[in-house]
């Protein structure tokens, strides 16, 4: 776990895998989520993304949860799995796209590149209009804020062709800025959205 750089104080070393298959044993219980998320257990968090239920969390929960975040493990299961079916999921990206907590920022992005996975009804405006957000953010330094805002890009990047032409549009900008961490992000979005099986695959689409 510290090689990925995840916490193990309050790890039991269970498997993601055992931890999924749980989840889909349990089913959805928001009741039993809330009661595992207190336990402050890293696979207990894991196991809240997989059970909680999308429908009954609240913005105020996202809120509380998001502030608990110390590791990228649980902030990116929790928007993959959880966060990103809720109804509050686009209201939050721009909620915490400013926030100077860095996960609490890296949730945004985290949320967003969930998003650009998973929301298939999502027309392109509202991925367009968070290119501002990645903009803004890009040149924040930070390891888990960097890496958020890159997967974001990317993850709108692989939609359609239209978002793949305006992510590199955008990525094309950062490489080029005088921001080591917005030409990292630029970078790092380039290599992935031109790599041809991306764009033979968007030619389908």
């Amino acid at each position: 776990m510290a090689r990925y750089g995840l916490p193990s104080e309050n790890a039991l070393g269970v498997a993601v895998g055992d931890i999924r298959d749980l989840g889909k044993r349990i089913g959805r219980d928001h009741t039993l989520a809330l009661a595992v998320w207190k336990t402050n257990i890293y696979e207990a968090r894991l196991l809240a993304a997989f059970i909680g239920d999308p429908e009954r969390i609240t913005p105020a929960q996202m809120d509380r949860w998001c502030r608990d975040f110390d590791n990228w493990g649980v902030c990116d299961t929790l928007c993959f799995h959880l966060f990103d079916k809720t109804p509050h999921a686009w209201t939050k990206v721009e909620q915490w796209s400013d926030d100077k907590r860095e996960f609490v920022k890296r949730t945004a992005f985290a949320l967003l590149a969930s998003l650009a996975g998973h929301d298939k009804s999502a027309p392109d405006k509202e991925f367009l209009r968070t290119f501002s957000l990645i903009e803004r953010a890009a040149t924040d330094d930070r390891n888990f804020v960097k890496k958020g805002v890159s997967w974001a890009l990317r993850g709108i990047g692989h939609r359609n062709r239209a978002l793949n032409a305006a992510a590199v549009e955008l990525a094309r900008r950062l490489s080029n800025s005088e921001n080591a961490a917005a030409r990292w992000i630029g970078k790092d979005t380039l290599r992935d959205v031109t790599r041809p099986a991306v764009l033979k695959r968007l030619e389908t689409r």
